[in-house]
């Protein structure tokens, strides 16, 4: 078996279009609604998905007051595979009567929102998926289909002012894309302010954005500038806007809309020229269905949404980010020719990295100071590592990581076990030998 193949899996379609931007194609698909105000509807996806609710910012917009405003998705992998994922909505996703969070759905199955039906037909026709012809953003490396449709809508974004929201996992390089989005913008020359609104205490979170009058509050010794005061004329990065407290989010909406800020103790308004870049690991539509986070201030900041996909779902890319990593490394030459070897390189693709880039770095960074190429570890993170899990994500997305894992992990092992035979391997875990392929393709392995 040869899991560490550095070469990225050829998608069903491929064309070259203006001479080199290549455009994969995703199968499309229609929702035919079934009954109530959806009867005799249909809805044809123009990307690879389609989201349901009750907004109008969704493909499928449903007015009935069964369904959330950000209900579901149904989107098509690259592999051509079908699912429907439930976005946190009040009264569930169903698929032929079975509640779920996330499912693979097949031609004909009947989908359930709140009280209305949708019945899922794929069509012939497929869409095709702009992505970036070269694997790079800046200092953002990866040659991955889903990376460099990232890169796409990067290139675009930075090009204008818009209003950008970041989201992926934590580590997967969303800081990174933010500044880059500052340096390759008209407003690269002003300033560029970050605030992590996951680690600034709540109460002085308010005066960290938008700045104090002398006074305004125990402590307040003197005035103080925020940072959009300060970003004026530039960019200002909120990392983990998910964190916002609700008691700010009104404030941070009058900015956006109004581009004026008013300071903490004061009742003048001050005019600011600012682009706002926000990042998150939470899926803000779930957030806004249990009320946790506006859905005006969603809306906002969701104007362009650039997903970075983890490390897990591209680890061909996985090579070529250790090289760049390395390369800013002070490294004597026995070690750097141990970490850049082909068969660490490939061993490095084993690992699930649940921290990503940010865990790759440390990794690799461990081993230049020990001098020693360290085997990253492959397996599923035990009881007694918990801990280290990400609670902060949904419940559902948590446990689609760890089966994920689960998945990689198991099949590998099968696949070493009966040195790269399928069939035998197939026989062996009482799955169909298809079945197994698929398993394989979802994970970049061979047999």
């Amino acid at each position: 078996m040869n899991s560490g193949d550095d070469s990225e899996e050829v998608p069903e379609t491929v064309s070259v279009v203006a001479g080199s931007v290549i455009r994969p194609a995703v199968q499309r698909f229609r929702l035919q609604g079934l009954n109530g105000e959806l009867e005799g509807k249909s809805f044809d996806s123009s990307s690879d998905r389609l989201q349901v609710g009750s907004h109008p910012l969704n493909e499928v917009e449903v007015r009935d007051r069964t369904v959330s405003r950000f209900h579901c998705e149904v989107f098509v992998d690259r592999e051509g595979r079908a699912w429907v994922k439930d976005l946190g909505s009040r009264n569930g996703t169903r698929v032929n009567g079975v509640r779920i969070r996330e499912a693979e759905i097949q031609e004909g199955m009947v989908l359930r929102v709140g009280q209305l039906e949708l019945a899922f037909i794929p069509l012939a026709e497929r869409n095709e998926v702009p992505v970036a012809a070269v694997g790079s953003f800046g200092t953002l490396v990866g040659s991955s289909l889903p990376l460099r449709a990232a890169f796409a809508v990067l290139e675009k974004a930075a090009a204008s002012s818009v209003t950008v929201l970041l989201t992926g996992e934590s580590g997967t390089g969303k800081s990174e894309a933010a500044e880059l989005l500052h340096e390759r913008s008209g407003r690269a020359s002003r300033p560029f302010r970050v605030v992590d609104c996951a680690a600034v205490p709540a109460n002085l979170l308010e005066s960290e954005l938008f700045g104090h009058e002398r006074g305004a509050f125990t402590g307040a010794i003197q005035r103080r500038v925020g940072v959009f005061e300060e970003a004026d004329g530039g960019t200002v990065f909120l990392d983990e806007v998910g964190e916002l407290p609700p008691e700010l989010q009104p404030k941070l909406l009058r900015v956006l809309e109004a581009r004026e800020v008013r300071r903490v103790g004061s009742n003048r308004h001050v005019p600011v020229d600012v682009r706002v870049i926000a990042a998150t690991n939470r899926d803000l539509r779930a957030e806004v269905n249990v009320g946790r986070f506006r859905p005006d201030l969603y809306f906002r900041l969701a104007v362009l949404t650039v997903r970075l996909p983890a490390l897990r779902e591209r680890p061909g890319d996985i090579p070529l980010i250790a090289r760049q990593l390395l390369g800013r490394l002070t490294l004597d030459e026995e070690t750097r020719r141990a970490l850049t070897d082909p068969a660490f390189l490939a061993r490095l693709q084993l690992s699930p990295w649940a921290g990503n880039v940010r865990e790759l770095r440390n990794h690799l960074e461990r081993c230049a100071a020990l001098h020693e190429a360290l085997q990253p570890s492959t397996e599923d993170p035990s009881p007694q590592h918990l801990d280290a899990l990400d609670v902060s994500i949904p419940f559902s997305e948590a446990r689609r990581r760890l089966l994920a894992t689960f998945e990689r992990n198991y099949v590998r092992a099968l696949l070493e076990r009966h040195e790269g035979n399928v069939s035998q391997a197939a026989a062996t875990a009482r799955v169909d030998r298809a079945h197994l392929h698929r398993i394989m393709r979802r994970h970049q392995m061979r047999g």
